[in-house]
């Protein structure tokens, strides 16, 4: 089998001028030995420009997750290569993962502790961040004295301490009911839109995938490969029921479920 390799490059001066935010060639990961080893994904190939929005869509055990670990340098590929020219990627999970004995604050500071950031200057600008997302003053409220959609901003605003290119996301609105989610949508964008960071975002919600892509990409059922792209052409903003979200959706979801029928899932 082919030598694995992750790359990832430390921050230069010239990063903001790098060709892609992310570059995955001819990936390919399998668990377990022998006659045991079972192939997840397979020869993927995908590029994530810088400031792009690209999310990784596909039924439930495709491999989404497992892709952006191996992205994240959480794990290493079986064959082929990932460079991420920027550095090492922040990711967010779909549980917020706050420490709950710290306040919101502390939280976001302790990422940019681990930044490098001097400490006289991490309140500030944890409270800019928190302004970032929203939860101005909120800098010394407890975990558990927040709702499940501050937890996801404060997880956001730690995200973004890390001063990262490449922000991963794994289903980080899953949890949330409809409205929370949409309200967190229209953040994402908006945070997105006002910086210059790259976002490969997974789900398996479809109207989630075409409301905040620029590219939906679809994985195939086990091994996951790339099945299709989508350039998403809807200007932004967008609203879940658009008649053009939804239209796009139903195309895709149409291509979901032949994914599905063709390796025999239900």
């Amino acid at each position: 089998m082919a030598t694995a390799l992750v790359k990832q490059a430390e921050v230069e001066d010239t990063a903001g001028d790098a060709p892609v935010a992310a570059q995955i060639d001819h990936v390919s990961k399998s668990f377990g030995r022998g006659t045991a080893q079972q192939l997840v994904l397979d020869d993927i190939t995908l590029d994530v420009a810088p400031g792009e929005f690209v999310t990784l869509l596909g039924a439930s055990g495709c491999g989404k997750s497992t892709l952006l670990n191996l992205v994240a340098g959480l794990d290493k590929p079986s064959a082929g290569a990932i460079e991420v020219p920027g550095g090492r990627p922040a990711l967010m999970f779909q549980e917020h993962a706050l420490f709950p004995w710290l306040t919101a604050g502390k939280n976001i500071e302790l990422a940019l502790k681990m930044r490098g950031m001097p400490k006289q200057e991490r309140p500030a600008e944890a409270e800019r961040l928190l302004d970032t997302v929203r939860l101005k003053g909120a800098h010394r409220k407890r975990v558990h004295e927040l709702s499940g959609g501050m937890r996801q901003r404060v997880a956001l605003a730690r995200a973004l301490a890390q001063d990262s290119q490449l922000l991963l996301m794994d289903e980080p609105f899953a949890a949330l009911d409809a409205i929370t989610r949409d309200v967190l949508h229209d953040e994402l964008t908006r945070i997105w839109s006002e910086t210059d960071v790259s976002v490969l975002f997974v789900t398996h919600n479809v109207r989630e995938a075409v409301r905040l892509a620029q590219r939906v990409v679809l994985l195939s059922s086990r091994p996951g490969r790339i099945a299709r792209e989508w350039q998403v052409d809807i200007p932004q903003p967008r609203r879940i029921e658009d008649s053009a979200v939804a239209d796009l959706s139903v195309e895709i979801t149409e291509q979901l479920r032949g994914e599905i029928r063709r390796h025999g899932q239900h």
